[in-house]
């Protein structure tokens, strides 16, 4: 087996060698959870609000500290508000039961990253979030910190992902990502989230009137004052493309550029943004966050890179081949918005 990044078809073996378990999911629901590249990781039936995050550490669990931070149990099994400027921890119905060969890495999902909700995975014997090692047995947690708008979930939703990777992480080359602030057909250049806004259901997909959550900015000066504390939704200048042997991952350009953070959400699938599967001329979007000072950003200024590793395998579909809110994307706020 080469090694690489696992396509689909490696993690639908990996589902039925149970490696991976999820003892509450259909076949159906299960399914819908495997991307090209990737495993949508599912909510389970309780969250428990805590005070502070956290990090187990060598030969300790994730229950063990939790008594430490826990301050309140609730019940998710007919749906549950998290509220911004809080920190919750839910337990994933996920299990993991890997291979010695075989690592595992998570990171938001598109949408979760677009709505400004932070997230993290953590396993028993963490000492980094969002990591797991070689041949992990355990269950899997996901820290939940809404940022902007309060949330309500349910068993099931669906607010981070997971990629398998054989061997250490190769780097086979690098695309920097700037920013496009001279607009599209509509000359909207970004978003910038509405604070006090209503609550975002994450299973209505359209759900949500866009104008209500954000407030359009538009192409004037070809640049763009951050404010302190506020979140926005940027498109990249470049298109980008995933060829169906890559993955990749969206990474900081430099850790010293600390007046904003850019891209929470970080997988890009192979086939995203690719001509033969309707993807052609598809952007980058950037959630981004400004931090302690205004900050002017220009047309044009690199904000990211983007970060590409070879697949194990070519997958057996490709990214927007069965329909994605995201293919062929500009400027787009999350599936939850209708424009």
């Amino acid at each position: 087996m080469n090694e690489g990044i696992s396509p689909k078809q490696v993690i639908k073996k990996l589902i039925e060698s149970g490696h991976i378990t999820c003892p509450n999911a259909d076949l159906g629901r299960r399914s819908t959870q495997l991307q090209p590249a990737s495993l949508d990781l599912s909510l389970g039936y309780k969250a428990y609000r805590i005070r502070a995050s956290f990090l187990p550490g060598k030969n300790r669990t994730v229950k063990q500290c939790l008594s430490d931070v826990k301050m309140h149990e609730i019940d998710l099994s007919s749906g549950a508000v998290l509220e911004t400027g809080c920190v919750y921890l839910v337990p994933l119905q996920e299990a993991l039961n890997l291979p010695d060969y075989l690592s595992a890495r998570a990171n938001p999902k598109s949408s979760t990253g677009r709505l400004d909700v932070f997230t993290r995975v953590i396993c028993d014997g963490a000492n980094s979030f969002d990591v797991i090692p070689n041949g992990y047995q355990g269950p899997l947690y996901v820290e939940i910190a809404p940022r902007t708008f309060s949330i309500l979930v349910k068993p099931g939703d669906r607010l981070v992902q997971m990629r398998f990777r054989k061997g250490i992480a190769k780097t086979i080359r690098t695309q920097t990502v700037s920013i496009d602030l001279q607009g599209f057909d509509s000359n909207i250049v970004g978003w910038r989230a509405r604070r006090h806004a209503g609550l975002v259901d994450i299973s209505a997909v359209d759900g949500h009137i866009a104008r209500d959550y954000w407030e359009p900015l538009f192409a004037e000066t070809s640049q763009l004052v951050l404010d302190p504390d506020e979140f926005y939704i940027l498109a990249s200048k470049e298109s980008v493309s995933i060829p169906r042997n890559e993955a990749a991952e969206m990474a900081p350009i430099a850790t010293e550029i600390g007046e904003f953070r850019a891209h929470y959400a970080g997988f890009f699938d192979p086939g995203f943004g690719m001509a033969d599967v309707g993807g052609e001329g598809s952007r980058a979007v950037l959630e981004v966050r400004g931090r302690d000072v205004p900050f002017l950003l220009r047309h044009g200024q690199p904000v990211a890179k983007l970060v590409f590793e070879p697949m194990m395998d070519i997958p057996d579909f490709l990214y927007g081949q069965n329909g994605s809110h995201y293919q062929a994307q500009d400027l787009r706020l999350s599936k939850h918005f209708k424009v």
